[in-house]
């Protein structure tokens, strides 16, 4: 199993946990998660385990969270979790997309990824 998904804390956010390489199947079975918790237009939070991605490929990734690009509006917060530094800091640019906030932490800094995504408010 590539993609996981996690039970979670709060139930504005949805927990994955991601490794190897992303597939289409996992892609339709987010989105049919998010579909069923969330009405079309409630914001939603991620909060991401990246481990061990085949060839580190940042669309890798980003296939593997993309959700029907309806949704895009619904995304509120999106916390990324991993030792690996250059998929954090691509992770990172996604801030530079409307509508989105992405924070990058390392596996230690769960508790901290847990108060960023809970935390209300804009960031600074």
């Amino acid at each position: 199993m590539m993609l996981e998904i996690l039970n979670s804390r709060d139930p504005s956010t949805v927990v994955v946990s991601f490794a190897g390489k992303a597939t289409k199947e996992d892609a339709e079975r987010l989105d049919k998660h998010v579909q069923v918790q969330f009405k079309e237009d409630e914001k939603f939070n991620v909060l991401a385990f990246i481990n061990d991605i085949d060839g580190t490929n940042f669309s890798g990734i980003i296939n593997g969270f993309k959700v029907d690009i309806k949704r895009w509006n619904q995304f509120n917060k999106f916390a990324v979790i991993t030792e690996m530094e250059l998929a954090g800091n691509l992770a990172s640019l996604a801030n530079y997309l409307p509508g989105i906030r992405v924070k990058y932490f390392k596996p230690f800094e769960e508790e901290d990824a847990w108060s960023w995504i809970l935390a209300e408010g804009e960031p600074e």
